[in-house]
């Protein structure tokens, strides 16, 4: 909630003149009376360079002006006030009554009042109500904060809550199903690429039995209070209530909306637990975890003790590196966790989780926070699996990929930051599509039959136009491309937010200018077993229950789904690290709410912790190994692993050893190196935990094995036995 008023006192200066000036609504103040728009003909949608008009009727832009400079200067002075508890905003042993007198219950001590769950879906369907509809795709269901809608307007998965025009007096209604202490709404207008529509003030009321009802007040006149809600469609606005109230159900009464649009909204509600001693309501649902973690957003400077403290709590499978720095300097720590912490032990896999690629993107960068805390308490506890885990692979946490995206997305705060604000690096980079598009070099060389003889089907080089001076790469991009080269990674996963799916490569699709086509790797029955184990093994993508996110219902396709098939993203992290390492990279889309509140954490953790650890177990499928030569019985750096019918091949890290992800089944695998002979061996991978060892020995060529007697070294034991037949023969 903090962090919520932080942002409201940060908005206070770029307000500008706009209704959406949030500062009135935190005191309560009410503009000046309008008339409720109803039933007036739709005008043509105003001018961009315009600010926003109200129905007719609606305040002048001159009134406009006078308001808001006033509230602005109440903010000023009770800007202080909002960031520390106070009486009114904070929980306080408090009893509200109705008017019809049938509640009196005391709340609960909480230090401000989160969200009810409209955006992250625990608030269902059935739950909300209202007035009117334009269409299903329109109805009370949809009007949720951050929903979005589809690239056509009129379908089931519109953008926002629209009441129908000739409705006189809209109104979205909430059952909490239990009583709350309301205490404030985060308003936002329509998701359309084709429409404007977003209501410019609006007024509360409360109920405990959906028929009497009652309005939120105004402390100086006494009147229901009319707050200013949008300015856009997308900008969230808050308003927190004079005083809260204690009901069940709470209702939003557009007053007014944009001049030639309709009365759409998107909202959450802010509401406090309250206890019942007359056990009239069933018990509210806890969230919570029996793990004892830091469950809390951590800013830059908090995420960095954080991990220091985990650091010192497990000295001896811990340690801190930084992989460079971001655009304004912040640098990307990594946690890495192993039984021998820095060096790469032989024959033991590199797994990684990055978070935090868009800075909005909150929950998977403190999930990462809570599996650092985790894997360090129960290893010190002594856990099987998570000992097993950290003995026999090395893991790398990446939390924050994008850190100065982040920080811009905290400062406004879990309800405020919207869809898109802390997306982009500071530079206004998506790093998601600002990796080396390796796809398309690929796919030509394909096409003119170059693969593999003369192009290679793996560790794809940079193109030119990427390793130029003045090419758009952002800082924090590189440092990962560094990383990736440094490192011999054979297993990741790119935490992100705002779905609830897993998308595997190809990111890309292979017809140009496609904006989704089913475009699989070579390795497709690895992606989609890696991508079924963690959506299988994730306590959200497997409820039942649980409704689409927003436009597309994946739980049809198990949560799963190739990444082009869903959207085409040219410049991915996953794809490039398919074609340039040995690495395979998913995506997870955590939750539908892309900035959880701090409440929801715990309840995210669980979502998420069994599906984190049994993910990294995967890396243990497939077949590992050494090449080794067979003289000197040294590992072979670089030596190319295939697999017959697969286009796809790994390389050996430089102690000689690799790791390839494999399905059940049997396969024929070639190991083959510069100045070697190939040897090629049946591979059997079972159902059996893993991975399968596959060892390889190769003998040098004729010219190489000369040039080793040349420099006067040791010869072979099968090159002398050889020769000793020889002699034999000729005597």
């Amino acid at each position: 909630m903090w962090g919520l008023l932080l942002a409201l006192a940060a908005l206070a200066p770029a307000v500008g003149l706009g209704l959406g000036a949030p500062g009135a609504s935190v005191l309560g103040l009410a503009p000046p009376a309008t008339t409720e728009a109803a039933g007036s003909t739709p005008a043509p949608r105003s001018s961009p360079a315009q600010p926003p008009a109200e129905r007719a009727n609606g305040t002048s832009e001159q009134q406009v002006r006078i308001r808001v400079i006033k509230k602005k200067k109440v903010i000023m002075k009770k800007r202080k006030k909002l960031t520390h508890p106070s009486p009114q905003v904070t929980a306080r042993p408090l009893v509200t009554t109705s008017p019809a007198g049938t509640l009196n219950l005391t709340e609960k001590q909480e230090p401000g009042c989160p969200p009810l769950g409209l955006e992250s879906l625990r608030v269902s369907d059935y739950q909300l109500e209202s007035s009117t509809s334009q269409s299903f795709g329109l109805g009370p269901h949809r009007g949720r904060l951050n929903i979005q809608s589809g690239l056509e307007d009129g379908d089931l998965y519109d953008g926002a809550w629209c009441a129908e025009e000739q409705d006189s007096k809209p109104w979205l209604q909430v059952d909490a199903r239990h009583p709350v202490r309301f205490s404030g709404v985060v308003t936002q207008g329509r998701n359309s690429v084709w429409r404007y529509d977003w209501v410019t003030s609006y007024k509360v009321q409360f109920s405990n039995d959906s028929r009497t009802w009652w309005g939120s007040k105004n402390h100086s006149s006494g009147m229901d209070a009319v707050f200013p809600a949008n300015s856009d469609p997308e900008t969230p606005v808050l308003n927190l209530l004079p005083e809260p109230q204690v009901a069940r159900f709470i209702r939003l009464l557009p007053q007014t909306w944009l001049e030639g649009g309709a009365p759409c909204l998107r909202a959450e509600i802010l509401a406090c637990p309250v206890s019942d001693p007359n056990d009239l309501f069933p018990e509210a649902s806890v969230l919570g975890s029996s793990d004892p973690l830091d469950f809390r957003h951590h800013d830059y400077k908090a995420m960095r003790k954080l991990m220091k403290q985990v650091n010192e709590q497990c000295p001896n499978i811990t340690r801190i590196y930084s992989i460079g720095k971001s655009h304004k300097g912040l640098k990307l720590y990594v946690m890495e966790m192993s039984d021998h912490p820095g060096e790469h032990e032989l024959g033991e896999p590199e797994v990684r989780y990055v978070a935090g690629m868009h800075g909005n993107e909150a929950l998977g960068r403190e999930l990462l926070l809570l599996l650092m805390q985790f894997l360090c308490r129960e290893f010190l506890r002594g856990d099987p699996r998570v000992t097993r885990l950290l003995t026999e692979m090395r893991i790398h946490l990446l939390p924050s990929m994008n850190p100065d995206g982040y920080e811009t997305a905290y400062r406004r705060g879990s309800e405020l930051v919207g869809w898109a604000e802390g997306r982009w690096t500071h530079q206004g980079i998506d790093l998601n599509h600002n990796f080396a598009d390796l796809n398309t070099q690929l796919w030509e060389a394909e096409d003119d039959g170059l693969v593999p003889h003369t192009v290679p089907n793996h560790h794809l080089p940079m193109p030119t136009y990427y390793t130029l001076p003045n090419a758009t790469v952002a800082p924090e991009t590189r440092a990962v491309i560094q990383w990736m080269k440094r490192i011999p990674f054979v297993l990741s996963a790119n935490l992100h937010g705002g779905e609830l799916v897993v998308s595997y490569p190809f990111d890309m699709t292979r017809t140009p200018w496609a904006a989704r086509e089913l475009t699989p790797t070579p390795d497709d029955a690895v992606f989609r077993w890696l991508s079924t184990v963690y959506a299988g093994t994730n306590r959200a993508m497997q409820d039942t229950d649980r409704r689409p996110c927003h436009n597309q219902d994946f739980s049809l396709h198990g949560n799963v789904i190739n990444g082009a098939d869903w959207h085409t993203v040219p410049g991915s992290m996953n794809d490039f690290s398919y074609l340039h390492t040995n690495c395979f990279e998913v995506t997870v889309e955590l939750s539908c709410d892309k900035f959880p509140h701090e409440h929801e954490l715990p309840q995210e953790w669980e979502n998420n912790k069994d599906a984190l650890l049994t993910y990294l177990e995967q890396v243990r499928m497939g077949i590992a190994g050494v090449v080794r030569d067979k003289d000197t019985e040294l590992g072979i750096a670089d030596a190319v692993i295939s697999v017959d019918g697969i286009n796809h091949d790994v390389t050996t890290a430089w102690g000689g050893d690799y790791w390839r992800l494999l399905t059940p089944g049997d396969y024929m695998v070639t190991a083959s190196a510069e100045g070697y002979h190939t040897v090629t061996r049946s591979c059997r991978v079972t159902f059996e935990e893993g991975p399968v060892p596959c060892n390889f020995l190769l003998t040098k060529t004729p010219k190489e094995r000369l040039e080793l007697l040349a420099t006067g070294a040791k010869i072979p034991p099968d090159l002398r036995r050889r020769l000793e037949r020889l002699r034999g023969r000729k005597n």
